[in-house]
């Protein structure tokens, strides 16, 4: 158990969605505690409904979400997991630990990196052409999300974002216009910052991403899979994404301060 260590945690959601797109896993979160504190703190991006701030690049990105959750254990899914991956990097003063859920370093290849951020670019047109509801139709019919229930879509909450903010998000930080980060992983490794990195059994490609995180963090590093999820499996499989993060911090504590 945590004993009497209070902790933060603090989640970070992925593109188009917005801070209440978190299922039951806030109150499976602060339920760890076993009579220690724990706070739950689910931030909302820029560009995103509920924050005020414009999209940003990652970078900015990072630095804003830093701004607003603190010193913490930080969770982010998909963009949100390469937000929380830079600012564990940029600030590791606020970072005590991380759990990175479908995410990636970002795009070594330059070529690959532009033929996406090209895609990224015919998303935001799309995005601005369309609007965001027809937007939503086909970005939620895209197999990535095939194993999400239609309550966990979140469809009428990810309306409450706007079209011009996540075409620019898109623009600014998707992982097109990313700079990887793989190179510089081991730096979380000396810092012994703890990180898990969680995929879906079925999401292949995300999960050889995971284990390549994991190769270049080195021992501080553990990957889990969630078995009959894809990539949303904190949405798809609640119970078992819950367990293993749960599991993870109970025994997992906090990097203390200075390190």
């Amino acid at each position: 158990m945590l004993g009497d260590v209070r902790r933060r945690l603090v989640l970070v959601h992925g593109f188009a969605q917005t801070s209440r797109c978190w299922g039951t896993l806030p109150a499976a979160l602060a339920a760890i505690g076993g009579g220690a504190e724990v706070e739950v703190d689910a931030v909302a991006l820029p560009g995103h409904a509920g924050s005020e701030l414009p999209a940003l690049d990652l970078p900015g990105t990072a630095e804003a979400v830093g701004r607003a959750g603190g010193r913490a254990t930080y969770l982010g899914y998909s963009f949100g997991g390469r937000t929380c991956l830079q600012l564990a990097l940029d600030r590791p003063d606020l970072v005590e630990a991380l759990v990175l859920v479908g995410a990636t370093a970002g795009l070594e290849d330059p070529t690959d990196r532009e033929a996406r951020r090209a895609a990224d670019e015919e998303l935001a047109r799309r995005l601005e052409a369309e609007g965001v509801g027809p937007f939503l139709d086909g970005w939620l019919a895209l197999p990535l999300f095939a194993g999400l229930s239609e309550p966990y879509r979140y469809r009428d909450e990810r309306l409450r974002n706007d079209a011009s903010s996540l075409a620019a998000s898109l623009r600014r930080a998707g992982t097109g216009a990313q700079a990887p980060l793989w190179s510089r992983l081991g730096e979380l490794g000396q810092a012994r910052l703890p990180v898990l990195l969680v995929t879906g059994a079925r999401d292949s490609k995300f999960t050889a991403l995971a284990q390549r995180l994991a190769d270049g963090i080195g021992p501080t590093a553990e990957t889990v899979l969630i078995a009959g999820a894809g990539h949303t499996a904190h949405l798809e499989r609640p119970p078992a994404f819950e367990a293993a993060v749960t599991d993870w911090l109970a025994r997992t504590p906090p990097r203390p301060p200075g390190r």
